[in-house]
């Protein structure tokens, strides 16, 4: 999935770039309500003449791409409950999810691209909200199911999902190769994890002439040197 950022100008009119501060706590989650319309037509949206409404967003994905059209630390108009302080307008990243086209594939773009944004953050899926936690409007409307929300839990637990291998990912893209030497004999394999030095112990053993067995029913690694038969 492309990500690319194409910011409306400040002087937008309807004040949908208010350009105030914003040091986000939560990310919130809505639906486009609009059938047809792509991320592309979204983004040009909040810029039409035509548009007479305040509401904006910070981020607007579908099948193809996601378009970053206000700066993630510049509040935006769309979670409905005013201007406040603590207000999802002034707290939260907006990100709208399109309906149109492969709509599997943009809730799977979407859920990798929230992902990433609470990887990046440090943050896990209690940083998620619906726009509906905010200001009760029925948003993301495919996710309401009738008032049981059970397509938004499906959406958390995928983001969960994907989270969690990204991390495992991350982890063991940051281990470290060590370089092992037994009497002057090289040992691959080694790896540094969290500050501690990790080695193949058939590979110790062999670099120290021992014999290597394992029992597997007792889960045993034995070492038997030449000095010990």
């Amino acid at each position: 999935m492309n990500y690319r950022k194409d910011h409306i100008p400040r002087t937008t009119a309807f004040n949908r770039r208010p350009g105030n501060a914003m040091n986000a706590t939560t990310i919130t989650i809505h639906n486009t309500a609009n059938e047809k319309s792509t991320a592309a037509n979204e983004r040009s949206w909040l810029t039409n003449p035509s548009n007479n409404v305040q509401a904006s967003y910070h981020i607007v994905v579908d099948e193809r791409e996601a378009i970053e059209c206000i700066p993630l630390n510049e509040n935006a108009w769309h979670a409905g409950d005013g201007s406040g302080a603590s207000s999802g307008n002034r707290t939260s990243i907006g990100v709208e999810i399109c309906e149109s086209g492969n709509y599997a594939k943009t809730l799977d773009n979407a859920v990798t691209l929230v992902a990433q944004m609470l990887k990046e953050r440090g943050w896990g899926v209690d940083r998620l909200r619906r726009h509906w936690d905010w200001s009760r409007k029925v948003c993301p409307r495919l996710m309401y199911d009738g008032g049981t929300w059970s397509a938004w839990y499906a959406f958390k637990a995928a983001v969960l999902g994907r989270l969690n291998a990204m991390n495992e990912e991350g982890s063991e893209m940051a281990n470290d190769k060590a370089n092992i030497k037994v009497n002057g004999k090289d040992v691959k394999d080694g790896m540094i994890i969290g500050g501690s030095v990790y080695v193949p112990l058939r590979g110790v053993g062999e670099a120290l002439g021992a014999a290597i067995t394992w029992d597997n029913a007792k889960k045993l690694a034995t070492i038997t040197t030449k000095e010990e038969k």
